[in-house]
């Protein structure tokens, strides 16, 4: 369009038609009628804007867009980013965000297919065919095959490099059929042998001129290159040549959606108060496990408290080997009831943890963790007296000691708890002594330092009764604590319990081949378990996890240990746009 042509539209005058008659009617108007008529127009035009705002706000969504940055904290440095020797949590961490596996495990427990397009298991369960995606690569652009995937469990397999993941891939064979596809043979059924394919996988075209040797020293451990969802864009070291800060980016070559965070970014302290230092002082916004204690004063306006049940199971394990009173099942039954559950859970927890009865954790199942009965705290305490008192405990009235009179002598209801030097196993081991004492028990709380615990009372079995923890995990790993064959060291059926029955169905169901059949095996173990009374259970803790508002989607619904908050990182959002309904996917 010419200048001239613009000018003259600019500068042409509109003609609205009727326009004389509203100038007119306008004209004849009074000063008042004038206010009044004017007055209604703006209500009418600020009602219409008021009402399209609605409707257009009705019709908004927020939708993440990929942008932001969030800086964690962690307790101790990175040694081993690597899936084969990962051990600390930073290790771990690390190792889960920029390595990829065949598997993947989703926020809420599931496996799902990763860089394997599926996998096929045989009907007897011992044979798992993996076919890889197309088109995946390393973060050096290199593509990822089976020659990849056999290089980095042969290391797992090999004995001198003391993989912390040995005793998961020991006695498995594979075979690698083209570079698409991989066979692995068990020598007998173990249904959760799919979490072993969540392993990262490491690029053998990097790895193979490493010795063994120089395996666990190579720079690869701190600088690692793998397939995951992020990658590292910036490293920094200390004086001593140790990363203390690590800042990833999206890696660009993934086969899946890109997550939206631009930069996680990650510093390192040599221990939790430092890291609490450093929250507090800006210099992080993220942190996690902080004691319940720390919590209340660690929660700002800015900031929000996360918190998941931990597949764990805290109780007292009594060894009836060695205290002959803990051989009376109505003695275990009456510390069962007596125990001082919900008190423990409120206050030496805030309410950080679940109380259960069981020895399988809330969550696994929706039957499990659950109480076995609905009585109050009071009322239970009536029936553990009652209890012993039908039983021929009495108090001696000098001592305030229950006492039982047998053939080889007399019973004092007296015995020891031992447990580890942290600052919640002492206040948990304090109120069960109170509680047990004031039912009549003579209790002696014994602390250990943690090795001490494990070498000289834990192994040697050399206890009365224990308050420790057991990591059940996602996958229900029991075995090792319930089954007879495991009574002894190195086994960790640490209150020495034998039973066929129970020994059976572990046996089952880690030879399920369907998850309703396991489900129903544990089951009945809970219920022979809670029967017998060989421990008191008493609670399963929280993850605790403290992430800044800014950040959107995060989610802890099963979580098993310290790197599973980071399983839906791909979901998590800081930067967000608004759009119309119809124009989201």
């Amino acid at each position: 369009m010419k200048y001239s042509n613009l000018r003259a539209l600019l500068v042409r005058r509109f003609n609205i038609p009727k326009e004389y008659l509203v100038k007119n009617a306008l004209r004849s108007f009074t000063i008042a009628e004038k206010a009044v008529f004017y007055f209604f127009v703006i209500v009418f035009l600020l009602s219409g804007l008021s009402l399209i705002y609605k409707v257009n706000k009705s019709y908004l969504v927020e939708v993440p867009l990929q942008g932001g940055s969030l800086t964690e904290g962690i307790v101790g440095n990175p040694r081993f980013i690597n899936p084969v020797l990962a051990l600390s949590d930073a290790d771990k961490i690390l190792s889960a965000l920029i390595y990829s596996g065949l598997l993947e495990i989703t926020p809420e427990g599931k496996t799902e297919n990763d860089l394997a397009e599926r996998v096929e298991i045989s009907d007897n369960s011992l044979v798992y065919t993996v076919y890889l995606k197309d088109e995946i690569y390393f973060h050096d652009g290199e593509p990822i095959t089976t020659e990849d995937i056999e290089f980095t469990i042969q290391k797992t397999q090999n004995i001198l490099l003391k993989s912390p993941f040995y005793p998961d891939w020991a006695g498995i064979k594979m075979e690698k059929l083209d570079e698409k596809t991989i066979v692995f043979t068990l020598s007998k059924p173990y249904s959760p042998f799919l979490e072993n394919l969540t392993m990262g996988i490491l690029p053998k075209h990097i790895w193979k001129n490493v010795s063994d040797d120089e395996f666990s020293f190579s720079q690869y451990n701190s600088l690692p290159i793998g397939s995951g969802l992020y990658r590292i864009n910036q490293v920094e070291r200390n004086s001593g040549g140790i990363p203390d800060y690590y800042d990833l980016v999206p890696s660009s070559l993934l086969s899946k959606k890109e997550p939206y965070i631009e930069h996680l970014i990650f510093k390192f302290y040599p221990s939790q108060s430092e890291l609490l230092e450093a929250y507090r002082n800006g210099d992080v916004e993220s942190i996690s496990s902080f004691s319940p204690d720390d919590a209340a004063s660690l929660e700002t306006q800015k900031t929000t408290i996360l918190s998941s049940p931990l597949p764990r199971v805290f109780g007292v394990f009594f060894n009836q080997s060695q205290s002959k009173v803990l051989l009376d099942k109505n003695v275990r039954e009456a510390l069962e009831l007596t125990a001082p559950k919900e008190a423990i859970a409120k206050d030496v927890f805030h309410d950080y943890a679940q109380v259960i009865d069981g020895p399988l954790p809330p969550g696994i199942f929706e039957w499990s963790g659950k109480r076995n009965s609905s009585l109050n705290p009071e009322e239970r305490f009536l029936s553990a007296e009652k209890k012993l008192s039908e039983n021929g405990w009495k108090k001696n009235e000098e001592t305030g000691i229950l006492e039982k009179k047998s053939k080889s002598g007399t019973l004092i209801l007296s015995f020891s708890i031992s447990t580890g030097d942290t600052p919640e196993l002492r206040a948990v081991a304090e109120r069960l002594r109170a509680s047990w004492e004031k039912l009549g028990a003579k209790v002696e709380v014994l602390v250990f330092e943690s090795g001490d615990l494990n070498q000289n009372v834990i192994r040697p079995r050399r206890f009365d009764a224990l308050l420790f923890g057991e990591v059940v995990g996602r996958n229900v790993l029991i075995y090792p604590f319930w089954h007879s064959s495991e009574r002894n060291d190195p086994g960790l059926n640490i209150a020495l319990y034998a039973n066929n029955r129970v020994d059976k169905l572990l046996e089952n169901a880690q030879s399920a081949k369907t998850q309703k059949e396991r489900e129903e095996y544990y089951k009945n173990f809970d219920q022979e378990i809670r029967k017998d009374t060989p421990a008191v259970f008493l609670y399963t803790p929280n993850f605790l996890y403290l992430v800044p508002k800014k950040v959107k989607g995060v989610n802890l619904e099963k979580i098993s240990s310290s790197e599973d908050r980071f399983l839906g990182i791909k979901d998590w959002y800081i930067e967000t746009h608004k759009v119309w309904k119809i124009f989201v996917k």
